[in-house]
């Protein structure tokens, strides 16, 4: 049985869902789960797990970056090329331009989200809202953007690349929407490339066709941020059983004896416990000297 992540890299006109679709067909696996939807007309790292894998989702690393390509003097009802124009303007802006007008979007901004997106308001999507004209009141959210950047303007075409790593939840169509508000001059994605999530980087993704499991399956201690602990061959039934360990169940290595010594492990802090050097068989917390299990892979 599979066990772990793929850093797949998604094409344009896919949507998340029909990754994981094609990735059950050729696995076999039932149990497949992405993280972090990316919209059909967006490419980029979209990272899969397989098999139990899936019940590891809750402690990736969540932050993204992306290389989104605006063009300025329209505005979509989408926010991006596969909407309706819905305002244009003559005016051109410049490079210098831009550059002020990203301050606006730096640290914790409040953001609106598109009213075509999946968020859900009273039980229903607001794209289903749109799609009927019914009208709703959108809540801003708090996002994070962690910096964002001019890469290139092409002052002709009007069209910028600009590079943004953030917070999860953060819709980078709102970015260019809000650029082009605050411009006068509208703005809307025509491309949108996610190079990040997470530990996941766009040089290491592999291309859906090309794809090959048992080739490109990683090991989630290879991307998981969490203190990992081995468990002694008596203390394996105990983990089958979903019993807590104690002391003589386990060892620390040094970096983890360290944590765990001086208390930088705290109480209900998540571990990683494995056996054969690096098969995870449970993920559980510290309770005093003891372990709790709290997911049990074996």
């Amino acid at each position: 049985m599979y066990f772990g992540f793929l850093n797949i890299y998604k094409p344009i006109g896919l949507t998340s869902h029909d990754v994981v679709a094609r990735l059950r067909k050729l696995t076999g696996v039932k149990q497949i789960g992405h993280t972090g939807t990316l919209d059909p007309f967006a490419q980029g790292v979209l990272p899969v797990c397989i098999g139990k894998a899936t019940r590891l989702i809750e402690f990736l690393a969540d932050d993204k970056e992306y290389i989104a390509t605006v063009q300025f003097g329209a505005d979509t009802n989408t926010y991006d090329k596969d909407g309706e124009t819905v305002f244009t303007s003559g005016k051109k802006i410049s490079a210098c331009d831009i550059e002020k007008v990203l301050e606006n979007f730096k640290g914790e901004i409040s953001q609106l989200p598109p009213i075509y997106s999946a968020i859900k308001v009273k039980g229903k999507k607001l794209y289903e809202y749109a799609r009927k004209g019914e009208e709703v009141e959108i809540t801003p959210r708090k996002v994070t953007i962690e910096y964002i950047e001019l890469k290139s303007f092409n002052e002709e075409l009007q069209q910028a690349e600009i590079l943004v790593k953030c917070s999860k939840g953060t819709y980078i169509r709102s970015i260019a929407h809000d650029m082009g508000e605050l411009l006068e001059c509208g703005g809307y994605l025509i491309k949108l490339v996610r190079t990040q999530a997470g530990k996941f980087r766009v040089e290491n993704s592999v291309e859906l066709d090309k794809v090959s499991v048992e080739k490109n399956l990683i090991n989630p201690l290879y991307i998981l941020d969490l203190p990992v602990i081995k468990v002694l061959e008596p203390g394996l039934e105990k983990v089958r059983n979903g019993m807590p360990l104690c002391t003589k169940d386990f060892e620390l290595n040094e970096n983890c004896k360290d944590l765990w010594n001086n208390k930088k492990i705290n109480e209900s802090d998540y571990v990683i416990l494995i056996y054969n050097q690096d098969e995870i068989c449970a993920v559980g917390i510290k309770d005093n000297d003891k372990i709790k299990l709290k997911k049990v892979f074996l």
